[in-house]
Order: structure tokens, then C-alpha cells, then sequence
């Protein structure tokens, strides 16, 4: 078989080693002769998976003892409600608005509690996200911040961790997370769903501090208990195997690469490739401030749909799969996650330079 360049915003490409691993993994995990889909998650073979996963996230995520590390289902989704059901208990809380996801979580939240908005990009369709500190001093009794560090769907990015003063900062990695280094021991909370950069759809990471915990609500239901997750190691009921190993095995090739400096780097060198084309003609257009472009989803246009439409066909058609816009926006994404590979950078911004040729 051969694998095509796959732009896909998630889920997203994955390196060949991992997928091999995996590959291998389902039918002998381990060398144990069992394979990892029908692998006990009781077991030791299995819990050996989850504890390795565990340590690696701590390590390159830099967090402290007081930190847990949870697998959970659902998605990155099911934590806009899991949040504030565990921590809003109708107090108030503020979210800053900067995409779709963004808007969801504070839709789930507004179930529990206030939710205090001070900053939105909305009016500009999401072009941007806050400088820090725009959003000014957070309300008295604030439980905690919450922001999404990058957009998908829009293509913007939080280049510095927002400062809560002191108030429990929630931070919706899921797009962006492991891509470069960062301090996650500032954060109460994190989650981020696998499908970007971290392995499969299916399973989502949450971080939180089991000091906060005390915090939580008691009266909801157990399986969606913070304290009780972090109580029975992610196996309150069967957790997702199959992406927990994956999950493993990508921190273990982050961790070969060098580390997330080294990752951090060649994110930075292959965004600035593309947006290098991009920015180099008129005939193409980013579509967000410059100074709040993401290193992880590109979102461009040509001078018409019509056009975006058949350059995302043309793309296909030479083995570039998964630059169509999000559906809600249009135009045209590349996602440019960990997995992504020069190569098909390359081949994308050659392929820009051909398409306006014939049609500039």
C-alpha cells in the first residue's frame, strides 16, 4: 500500500513507527502472546501499559505530585460538562471565548453556573485570541478560568499560558497539546482529546490536581466523579486500551525525538514553510491575524469557493487528503499535528505554486 499526505484536522497522522507498533501490539503485546485487544485490563501486562503512559505524560508535561493523570471516554466534549458539574456546583466561573470549542464548553457550563465572558472574537469570526491580560481582573469567587489554547476550526493559537492570577486555570489542550514544551504544572485542570497529537479518537487526557478535588461535587453520579477516577486509576469501568497503548507509544517516540524542544522546532519550521507560501502571493489568503496563527491547524483561501473547491479536488487527486475547511468556515485546513511530515509540506506548498499557475 501506498500511505497518501493526510492533512486531516483529527483524526490526524500519526508517525508510521507508532502505527507499526500498534500494529504489532494488536496481535502480541509485549511478547506476552496475547494481543493488546483482547489484553485484560486488570492485568498486570495491561496496567504496565497505563502506569508508562502515565509517567511520560508527567514528564513532558512537567507536572507535580499533586497532579493526577486520568484516561477517560467521551471525548474532549464530555469534559465541557465534566468541569463545571464537578467544580461550578452554581458558583461562577469565566471562560474566554476564541472558537467553537470554546463556545460549547461555555454553553455546557452555563448548565451549573455563571459564566462571566469577558473576552470574545466572535464579531471578527474568531480571528484572533486575547493578548495577555485583555481580559482584565477575573470577578470576585471566580472557581476557576477556563481557554482553549488553539482553534481548529478557525486556525488560531494561544502562543503563552494565560495568567489567572491565582484562580484554578482549565486548560483545553486538546490540539495543541505536547507540541511544544510547556509548564503544566500552572494548570488545576487539563484535558485534550487524543485524536490531534497524542494517538486515536477515543480517549481523552485529563490532568487535575487532587488538592482541587476537595472542591469537587460529591453528589453527582460516581463514574463521573474527578475523585473517583483518580481514586481507581482511570478504571472506574473498562478504560480505552487501545488508545491508552497508543497514547504510550506516541510520548515514547516524542520522547526519541528529543524531547518537545526538539518537536517544538520542527512544528515551527514546517508552519512557517507553509505560511512562507502562502503569505509569498496574493492569489493565496491566511485567514487570521498574523500574530495569532496556529503552528497546528493552517486555514487558507483562494480568491473563491468555487476555486477552493477545486483545489481541494486537484489536491486528491495528486495523494493530499483532508485539506477541506471545517464545515462551518470553509476554505481550505492543513493540520501540521506532531505526526505531520516535511515531506508533505513540501508536496502542499508545490502543489500551491502549480494550482496558481494555472489559475491566477
Amino acid at each position: 500500500m501506498t500511505r497518501i499526505f493526510n492533512f486531516s484536522s483529527g483524526p490526524a497522522i500519526l508517525p508510521e513507527s507508532v502505527l507499526i507498533e500498534a500494529q504489532q501490539a494488536i496481535w502480541d503485546l509485549n511478547g506476552s502472546g496475547l494481543g493488546l485487544l483482547e489484553c485484560s485490563h486488570r492485568s498486570s501486562l495491561f496496567e504496565s501499559v497505563l502506569y508508562s503512559a502515565a509517567d511520560r505524560l508527567t514528564r513532558l508535561l512537567q507536572l507535580d505530585s499533586d497532579q493526577a493523570v486520568l484516561f477517560l471516554q467521551g471525548g474532549a466534549s464530555a469534559q465541557f460538562f465534566l468541569v463545571p458539574m464537578n467544580f461550578l456546583r452554581g458558583g461562577r466561573a469565566t471562560y474566554l471565548d476564541t472558537g467553537v470549542w470554546s463556545t460549547k464548553a461555555i454553553a455546557e457550563a452555563r448548565r451549573f453556573g455563571t459564566v462571566d465572558v469577558p473576552f470574545s472574537s466572535a464579531q471578527s469570526q474568531f480571528d484572533h485570541v486575547p493578548k495577555p491580560g485583555e481580559w482584565g481582573d477575573l470577578p470576585a469567587q471566580t472557581a476557576y478560568l477556563h481557554y482553549t489554547s488553539n482553534n481548529t476550526v478557525y486556525g488560531t493559537q494561544y502562543d503563552y499560558i494565560p495568567d489567572s492570577k491565582g484562580v484554578p486555570l482549565v486548560g483545553d489542550l486538546s490540539s495543541d497539546i505536547l507540541s511544544k514544551p510547556i509548564d503544566g504544572s500552572r494548570f488545576h485542570l487539563i484535558y485534550a482529546g487524543a485524536q490531534k497529537n497524542l494517538g486515536p479518537s477515543g480517549v481523552v487526557v485529563v490532568v487535575v490536581r487532587r488538592s482541587w478535588l476537595d472542591k469537587a461535587d460529591k453528589n453527582i453520579p460516581s463514574l463521573l466523579q474527578y475523585q473517583n477516577q483518580v481514586d481507581n486509576d482511570s478504571m472506574v469501568n473498562t478504560p480505552p486500551t487501545f488508545g491508552i497503548y497508543v497514547i504510550d507509544r506516541m510520548c515514547a517516540w516524542i520522547e526519541a525525538q528529543g524531547g518537545l524542544s526538539v518537536v517544538a522546532a520542527k512544528n515551527q519550521a514546517k508552519a512557517a514553510k507553509l505560511y512562507g507560501a502562502i503569505d509569498a502571493t496574493d492569489f493565496w489568503r491566511g485567514t487570521v491575524q498574523p500574530s495569532s496563527r496556529s503552528l497546528m491547524n493552517i486555514c487558507f483561501r483562494s480568491p473563491s469557493p468555487n476555486l477552493d473547491a477545486e483545489f481541494i479536488r486537484f489536491a486528491e487527486s495528486r495523494g493530499l487528503s483532508g485539506l477541506k475547511g471545517h464545515r462551518s468556515v470553509g476554505g481550505m485546513r492543513a493540520g501540521m499535528y506532531n505526526g505531520q511530515t516535511e515531506a508533505a509540506v513540501d508536496a502542499l506548498v508545490s502543489l500551491l505554486s502549480e494550482f496558481e499557475k494555472t489559475h491566477g
